[in-house]
C-alpha cells in the first residue's frame, strides 16, 4: 500500500510541498541572524524578494498576454493582463511594510546595501520591458482591424474587445504608476526627500518619473472624447462620430 505521507518527487526537502516549492532553497536565500547587522534586513529582504516573484510573474502574464494579442486571441489576453493586474495591486501594500523600520534603523540596514538600487530590480527592468512591446502588438491590432484608437471608444459596443483590452492595458498603466508612487512615498518616508539614493541619484528625480505612461495614447484618447463632446451642443461632437 502506498504511504502518501512519503515524497515521490525529486529534490531537497521531507515532503513533496518542501520539494515541489523548493522552499529549502527559499528559505535559504535571506540572512541568517548571524550575518545580519540589524534585524530589520529580514523585513528588507523579505519584501523586496516576495516583489520581485510577483514582478516575474506579471511579466510573464504580460509577454503572453502581448503574443495573444498578435494572434488575435483576444479572451486568453484579456484574462493574462486581468492576473496582471491584480499582482500590480498587490505591490504597494507590499512596500508599506518598509515603514515597519525606523528611520535609524534604516540608515544601519542601508550600510550593507553596497550600490544596490530599485532601479537595478529585474521586476522593475521586466516592467519597463514587456510594457512597450504590448503597446505596439494593440497598435498592430488596431492597424489589422482598420479601426483608430478613438473608433474604439467612441464605438464601443461595435469593438467589444478591442475596448476591454484598451481599458486593461490602462489599468496596467495606471497600477505601474502607483506602484512607482507608492515607492517613492516609502523611500521619501524612510530616507528623506532631499537626499540621494544609494547610487548617488537624488530622490527627487524619482519623481519627475513616478507619472510617465506606457501607453500615452490612451490617456491622451481620453482629452480628445471630452473636448469632441463639448461641440455636442450644436450637433458635432461624439454623437457624429458615433454616425461615420
Amino acid at each position: 500500500m502506498t504511504n502518501l505521507n512519503e515524497p515521490v518527487l525529486e529534490g531537497r526537502g521531507g515532503s513533496d510541498y518542501e520539494r515541489y516549492l523548493r522552499t529549502d532553497e527559499l528559505l535559504g536565500l535571506q540572512k541568517t541572524p548571524e550575518e545580519v547587522v540589524h534585524r530589520d534586513e529580514h523585513l528588507f529582504q523579505t519584501v523586496h524578494q516576495a516583489s520581485e516573484l510577483w514582478l516575474k510573474l506579471a511579466c510573464i502574464e504580460i509577454e503572453t498576454a502581448t503574443a495573444h494579442v498578435g494572434r488575435d486571441a483576444l479572451p486568453l489576453a484579456l484574462r493574462l493582463l486581468t492576473r496582471a493586474n491584480d499582482i500590480m495591486a498587490l505591490l504597494p501594500e507590499q512596500l508599506h511594510m518598509l515603514e515597519h523600520m525606523s528611520l535609524v534603523d534604516y540608515t544601519i540596514v542601508r550600510t550593507v546595501l553596497g550600490h544596490g538600487s530599485g532601479f537595478d530590480s529585474p521586476g522593475f527592468r521586466g516592467v519597463h520591458r514587456v510594457s512597450p512591446a504590448l503597446r505596439e502588438a494593440y497598435a498592430a491590432l488596431l492597424t489589422r482591424r482598420s479601426v483608430t484608437l478613438l473608433d474604439v471608444y467612441a464605438r464601443a459596443h461595435e469593438c467589444e474587445d478591442l475596448y476591454q483590452l484598451a481599458e486593461r492595458m490602462i489599468t496596467w498603466d495606471e497600477r505601474t504608476i502607483l506602484w512607482r508612487f507608492h515607492h517613492l512615498k516609502v523611500v521619501e518616508r524612510i530616507i528623506g526627500g532631499e537626499v540621494v539614493g544609494t547610487q548617488g541619484t537624488p530622490v527627487e528625480v524619482l519623481g519627475k518619473r513616478v507619472g510617465v505612461p506606457f501607453f500615452p495614447e490612451l490617456w491622451a484618447v481620453r482629452n480628445d472624447i471630452t473636448r469632441r463632446s463639448k461641440l455636442g451642443a450644436d450637433g458635432h461632437g461624439m454623437d457624429a462620430e458615433r454616425q461615420r
